[in-house]
């Protein structure tokens, strides 16, 4: 049965959790107007530590870059996955992102004996039990790791979204509502990666 509790204090290694498989989990994109949520999962390896991990936001895009490639290289296990434009509109951005972390979890290719989720809610119906850590990217390794590996996937992507539709600005701000955001969605209406149910997007449905 999945736990439900939010842990509000966590320091980075717990010896309760040695000797399981722990995974970490986390989203990136829920404020932006466009692109998917991405999600990942990390399982860490302990006798192949990673330094400098760290709450996503908190690092450069050059050092979040090279931990991408050393969480890839050193995890035990990794997967990232996602939920789509159309997912968020159908289902809110709230369960698309609870979706594309279990999504995420599923994907392991060790599975996951605990996961520890980022936030203050955990997705249902997964493989294993879990439990909700308030800020867990900034007191968790293996949940900073994931969300390297999220942010970085999802920066990448809306950077190439850029060189399709150069109009809209998509390198820079990375599909959040910037001021350079919103009134390039006035100028040039909708694209089809914009998400419809929000706001600032639905009041310019007209002009896609």
């Amino acid at each position: 049965m999945t736990k439900t509790r939010a842990k509000k204090e966590l320091e980075p290694f717990i010896p309760s959790y040695q000797g399981i498989l722990l995974a970490g989990a986390d989203e990136a994109g829920r404020g932006p107007l466009a692109g998917d949520v991405v999600a990942a999962a990390v399982i860490l390896d302990p006798d192949n530590p990673i330094a400098g991990l760290d709450d996503s936001k908190k690092l450069s895009e050059k050092k979040r870059g090279a931990l991408f490639d050393e969480i890839k290289e050193k995890a035990l296990a990794f997967a990232i996955a996602r939920g789509s434009v159309e997912e968020i509109d159908t289902i809110n951005i709230l369960h698309a992102s609870m979706l594309a972390m279990k999504r995420a979890i599923d994907d392991l290719t060790v599975a996951a004996e605990y996961a520890l989720i980022d936030g203050n809610r955990i997705p249902s119906d997964l493989p294993c039990s879990a439990e909700a850590v308030v800020k867990g990217d900034a007191r968790h390794p293996a949940i900073a790791a994931a969300s390297i590996l999220a942010k970085v996937t999802r920066d990448r992507e809306m950077v190439a979204l850029d060189a399709e539709y150069p109009e809209y600005g998509f390198a820079k701000h990375k599909g959040y509502p910037t001021k350079a955001h919103m009134d390039a969605i006035e100028q040039h209406g909708v694209t089809k990666f914009h998400r419809k149910s929000f706001g600032p997007v639905q009041k310019n449905l007209s002009l896609f």
